[in-house]
């Protein structure tokens, strides 16, 4: 990153690497416990979660780039092995050992939940170095979780009417 694009950021570079990074892992296991749900998913509604399972699976992996991308601007290193995903992860991986629907979406949730207070943290502590790139790059990412909590939460609700 060149002089100017460093002297914007108006914090520690070490430290907004290492939380970039750690909202790296975070998106590497998200994406795939969202891709494996979408292969093992069963219950009612099951193409209707599958299908979104796949599609947030799909974002994650974009937002894992996004994040890579930002933190080799500012001079730093992605995480680089998988073995790195789980020890540096903030909201850490469940793995989906029961496939039914409800029990997939509950989880996910709990995940989505996690990252929306995860990135609101950055946002904060972001804003308070005036890093507008940064900043744009993490308010991004979060309204995308925001939006897959409200469809992950749409999809319950839908499959809970139906055990009326």
């Amino acid at each position: 990153m060149g002089t100017a694009g460093k002297k914007i950021v108006g914090m520690d570079i070490k430290k907004l690497v290492s939380m970039l990074n750690k909202a790296l892992a975070d998106e590497w296991l998200d994406y795939y416990q969202y891709w494996v749900g979408s292969m093992i998913v069963k219950g009612p509604m099951r193409p209707n979660v599958e299908a979104e399972l796949r599609e947030h699976a799909e974002e994650e992996f974009k937002h894992a780039g996004m994040l890579a991308e930002r933190i080799v601007q500012l001079g730093g290193t992605p995480l680089l092995s998988p073995y790195d995903w789980k020890a540096n992860s903030g909201c850490g991986y469940d793995s989906p050992k029961d496939p039914h629907v409800l029990a997939l979406l509950k989880q996910n949730i709990k995940g989505e939940r996690c990252a929306i207070g995860y990135y609101h943290k950055m946002l904060e502590t972001v804003k308070l170095g005036n890093d507008p790139i940064t900043f744009n790059l993490i308010r991004k990412i979060m309204e995308d979780e925001v939006k897959h909590e409200q469809d992950l939460e749409n999809l319950q609700e839908d499959i809970e009417l139906i055990k009326r």
